[in-house]
């Protein structure tokens, strides 16, 4: 699989795999553990969701400059593990819920949020920018060339970055895959352990039984009495309500809490596997002296003082990629917001109960790990079809891939729609009876249905814009420019929480729609884009 590639890629993707691995646990039950931690509404949680996806990728821009400044990426990088380890321990404290002061309790929240932001920001795209300096390495170049020959302008023939990033991508969702999985056996262990089960619509009634318990209807009330019955496990009567409400909350969000813990122990694997590889990675520190054009660590003046019209060129190529991807972001990371919301309230949750003995495998955070899936397995065929392509000379161009992925992602959209026409909308929830809440409900298939759609986009865009950044990027910006991409995904997630707004003020098709429009234009600019963008890259 890695054959004819960097010697170093398998270590950067295995450090990645366990960083990623880590991050998932997190972001598979950030949203539901703000909700239920605080009592915030959808919309609410996904202001804090918003700002705080954003903030990993415009600290990746930060992050990218000071890589590419102090030209130490190594560095930089442990950095950056560090101080994503010390941010889950802040989350991952188990404290008391309902919370005793609500300001310093959420504000402690955010703030190691933003500690495991910047830290991420000084990590992924200074990672990534080291996997693309691989395939620059003069010697590495100089294997290819001889291995697959060259053209006419003596460049070789056959370029491995594409797959490579391919590689590097399906390894990152290999540690995605299990992350939701961990993050709910953790939770439901905690509950079980306690004497509880799991049900995904208590955490939001308790708290409105201890807020405001004069404000809800007699559905949520039956509702609430009929769930709790069911939770606990040795089939006592519930007889006091307000004290099951603080007691099923506490347990639940420190089930959560002890579910991030498990995102350091992975922390502290990707560390090892980096410390231990460091030396196989390209360390560009060496590079600023230009005069040894026969040192493998070093490039050519030419590869470094280019055409000031041909960097123009190049950035603002780039720049207009990183807007298209801004919708393809702001429509796929609606996988842990809006669509996991969507699972948590109109998914048979039951259907995928699986019971492992000492906890069980429930709860609408499982589907996170149906997106990694399809990525790992998918990949192979995808690099395939890629490479039978190109053994045929019909393989489109990076650009291309990027326009056709994300007309696939409209089609996600669309396939969501149909299926939303016939459901009742959020609002209308709260005044149906938890008889009537089971029967409308889908088979989980229709969320597998979905993210198969997407990853088959993503596959098309995200690890192909990165070979293309890597590509494109100037050779003394590669840092920066992977940072630029980053914070190009970092402004769609910063509007993120207009998919909660749809969500729960809106009819739920319409919801849909508009994502389904947003990415169908993008694809249009994007195929008008794609001569241009051909000729820049080459």
């Amino acid at each position: 699989m890695f054959k004819n590639h960097p010697k170093g890629l398998l270590a950067a993707a295995l450090t990645n795999m366990g960083e990623r691995f880590g991050f998932y646990i997190m972001m598979a039950i950030l949203t539901l553990f703000i909700s239920s931690k605080f009592g915030l509404s959808e919309t609410s949680t996904g202001y804090i969701y918003s700002i705080f996806y954003a903030s990993i990728y415009v600290l990746a821009l930060v992050g990218g400059l000071i890589a590419d400044r102090t030209r130490n990426y190594k560095r930089t990088i442990m950095l950056g593990l560090i101080l994503m380890a010390l941010g889950y321990v802040i989350i991952a404290i188990p404290t008391p819920t309902p919370v005793p002061n609500f300001a310093l309790y959420l504000g402690l929240t955010c703030v190691g949020l933003f500690v495991i932001a910047f830290g991420n920001g000084l990590f992924k795209g200074n990672l990534q920018a080291i996997v693309g300096q691989m395939y620059d390495n003069k010697e590495y170049k100089d294997f290819i060339a001889n291995k697959f020959g060259v053209d006419e302008n003596g460049k070789p023939k056959r370029d491995m970055r594409d797959a490579g990033y391919q590689l590097f991508y399906m390894f990152i969702n290999v540690g995605g895959f299990f992350a939701p999985f961990i993050a709910i056996a953790v939770r439901n262990w905690w509950l079980k352990f306690n004497g509880f089960d799991y049900n995904a619509q208590l955490p939001e009634l308790a708290h409105k039984f201890i807020g405001d318990q004069a404000s809800m209807s007699v559905e949520e009330l039956n509702n609430l009495t009929t769930y709790a019955s069911e939770v606990v496990l040795d089939k006592t009567p519930v007889t006091d309500l307000l004290a099951f409400s603080n007691q099923y909350l506490d347990v639940f969000n420190k089930g959560f809490q002890f579910a991030f813990i498990a995102t350091i122990f992975a922390l502290c694997i990707s560390f090892i596997i980096y410390i231990v590889n460091k030396k196989k990675f390209p360390d560009p520190a060496a590079k600023k002296t230009i005069s040894d054009v026969n040192d493998k660590n070093t490039i050519s003046k030419e590869e470094v003082k280019m055409a000031a019209s041909e960097i123009k060129q190049r950035i603002y190529a780039l720049f207009a990629v990183f807007g298209i991807v801004i919708f393809f972001w702001f429509s796929f990371h609606q996988n842990g917001y809006s669509l996991t919301y969507f699972a948590r309230d109109y998914i048979n949750l039951d259907l995928i109960n699986i019971n492992l003995g000492f906890t069980s495998l429930k709860g609408a955070e499982i589907f996170q790990a149906v997106n990694p899936f399809f990525v790992v397995f998918l990949t192979p065929i995808i690099m395939w079809l890629f490479g039978s392509m190109r053994k045929k000379d019909k393989e489109p161009s990076t650009p291309k891939k990027i326009a056709i992925g994300m007309g696939i992602a409209a089609l996600a959209y669309v396939f969501l729609l149909i299926v939303s026409m016939v459901l009742p909308d959020k609002s209308a929830l709260s005044s149906m009876t938890a008889g009537d809440l089971q029967a409308m409900k889908l088979t989980p298939w229709v969320m597998i249905g979905l993210y198969f759609i997407l990853t088959v986009a993503e596959l098309f865009i995200s690890p192909l814009g990165l070979s293309f950044v890597s590509k494109v990027a100037p050779p003394h910006l590669q840092g920066l420019m992977q940072g630029a991409w980053l914070a190009a995904t970092a402004i769609g997630n910063s509007i993120l929480f207009i998919g909660g707004l749809l969500y729960t003020s809106v009819p739920l098709w319409s919801c849909w729609l508009v994502f389904a429009v947003v990415c169908s234009l993008s694809m249009l600019v994007m195929l008008l884009m794609v001569k241009w963008l051909e000729k820049v890259a080459k």
